[in-house]
């Protein structure tokens, strides 16, 4: 092939045709196009002594979500007369190979802000720059440059939203040209190129259909959802966070285009767009932080936030973040992540995270405060492990800003506001019908026991199929003790922090652990119930 006259397309998240700035450039004044998504083994390949089916970053429904957005992503490149060359390997080394076989003049990506991303980045960029190559990696996975709002703050992050909405101002439009065909591939040299794999091609089983999501993943499914929600304009208008239900999981009270957005099947400056529409049209409308609107610029926020902090997803060195002396009880945590902690909203919300890989952001912060500083007083790090791997929209920014949101280690410090395992759940759905769909155990539970049924008397048990202690666990802790332990352990190390103005040692967090557990009676009290 003639030196110079292609360029490569390297996709990672960004899994769409519409408002795409790395693909349009790609496609701009080129002989040839190479659409490469690289097989990343570091995610991808199966990892027998993990927890859940899956690999050793990710579960299998997110795998499969990954799959399903690429083989729609091939679909629609087919359409405009290219295709998706899948490749395999350790993804800088696997880019190199193909920017000097296929001797590739434009070299285009969309930015990551992600340390693993920045990583490989660093080494693809140090390449092609050696080599004459050009690079474009224009930011567009999120609204705003989170490099450019750090400037403005001086070189440092906001850490309240509203410094942050107050520095962002408002965000750039989508492209509004849509490509209509796309240069053609040209010739692949001696590199292996595949279609994109099956779940069973990359060395898996094939998912039950009740243990998998029923979120399908790509780009056209995304519109498709997109489309529906726009229509619905009183929806769109009223939408109010933290408001809507938890419970509801035959049709989820949120727009669930988290996932698309993880991915990038949906472009966040097309969907603000839309929603601006929408609020257009209308008479009135909620606002930010608590529309629909306002949740694109909380994401843009923990970006913003994860960006520019060390160490962001971790306790130690991180300069926002609580030191704080958590428990390190595995049996805890396991009895947590298998939903056997004997609260069957708890455990409800832990079986639908597992079999669907999603959930409602108010059972999320149930579920994140109850392992935390709520009842467990679990290290908020190792819940974090759990919901990146099973949940399909894990996004490395999110996540850990809400995990460190929910602990009261970063962001929010009203540590005594604490949800109840029991009567949360109980306000939006006193019937338990969410309990009674993922745990068919407590099917046959009446209502009045269903949220508490180690307080059923034992004919009732028994009428119900279902004795405590045997069928269904008893809880692992009391909750109103534990909370009030929880509170207890949070006080005082909010005061360590405090009199050592965030400058917390290892060992000072080995002397309150000890102080701590110097009250044995409470510690007693607390002990879990057999």
């Amino acid at each position: 092939m003639a030196s110079g006259s292609g360029s490569l397309m390297w996709f990672r998240k960004g899994l769409r045709i519409h408002d795409n700035p790395a693909l349009q450039y790609a496609a701009e004044g080129t002989k040839f196009l190479y659409p490469v998504f690289v097989i990343d083994p570091h995610y991808m390949e199966p990892d027998k002594n993990a927890f859940s089916l899956g690999s050793a970053r990710a579960g299998l429904n997110r795998i499969n979500f990954l799959l399903e957005s690429l083989a729609d992503l091939d679909s629609s490149l087919k359409k405009l007369g290219s295709r998706l060359l899948v490749l395999k390997g350790e993804p800088s080394e696997v880019l190199i190979r193909c920017l000097k076989e296929w001797e590739v003049e434009k070299l285009c990506f969309e930015y990551d802000t992600e340390p693993y991303y920045q990583a490989l980045d660093f080494k693809v960029k140090n390449y092609a720059s050696t080599a004459g190559i050009e690079v474009f990696s224009p930011v567009s996975h999120t609204l705003f440059n989170p490099t450019d709002i750090i400037q403005k703050n001086g070189g440092r992050p906001p850490l309240s939203y509203q410094s942050f909405v107050k520095l962002a101002g408002q965000p750039s439009s989508p492209l509004s040209h849509t490509l209509s065909s796309l240069p053609l591939v040209g010739d692949v040299g001696s590199c292996v190129i595949s279609e994109v794999p099956t779940i069973k091609e990359l060395g898996y089983v094939d998912i039950g259909q009740d243990e998998c999501s029923p979120f399908r993943g790509g780009e056209s499914e995304a519109l498709k959802r997109l489309n529906e929600i726009k229509i619905d304009k009183e929806w769109v208008a009223t939408f109010e966070k933290p408001k809507g239900n938890p419970s509801a999981f035959l049709k989820p009270a949120t727009t669930v285009l988290s996932p698309y957005l993880k991915f990038g099947c949906l472009s966040c400056r097309f969907f603000y767009q839309c929603l601006q529409d929408v609020y257009k049209n209308v008479k009135r409308h909620t606002s930010p932080p608590v529309s629909l609107l306002g949740q694109l610029l909380w994401r843009d926020f923990f970006y913003t936030v994860a960006f520019g902090t060390p160490n962001f997803d971790q306790m130690r060195g991180n300069r926002i973040c609580k030191q704080i002396p958590w428990n390190d009880d595995d049996e805890l945590l396991t009895a947590w992540r298998d939903a056997r902690t004997g609260y069957p909203w708890i455990d409800a919300i832990m079986v639908q995270l597992r079999k669907w890989g999603w959930m409602h952001h108010l059972a999320r912060h149930s579920v994140a405060c109850f392992l935390t500083r709520g009842d467990l007083f679990v290290h908020w790090e190792k819940g974090r492990d759990v919901f990146e791997r099973l949940l399909i929209d894990s996004d490395w920014a999110i996540n850990n800003g809400n995990w460190l949101w929910l602990s009261c280690s970063s962001f929010f410090y009203q540590y005594n506001r604490i949800y109840s395992p029991i009567s949360f759940g109980k306000k939006y759905d006193p019937n338990g019908d969410y309990i009674r769909h993922f745990l068919p155990i407590l099917k046959d539970m009446p209502r009045e026991y269903i949220y508490e049924p180690w307080t059923a008397p034992l004919s009732i048990q028994t009428k119900a199929k279902c004795i405590i202690g045997r069928d269904y666990p008893k809880p692992v802790v009391l909750h109103d003790t534990a909370s009030k332990e929880c509170r207890r352990k949070m006080a005082e190390a909010y005061a360590l922090n405090k009199d050592l103005n965030g400058m917390v040692s290892e060992e000072d967090i080995r002397n309150l652990r000890r102080k701590l557990k110097e009250d044995p009676e409470q510690e007693a009290k607390n002990k879990r119930i057999r």
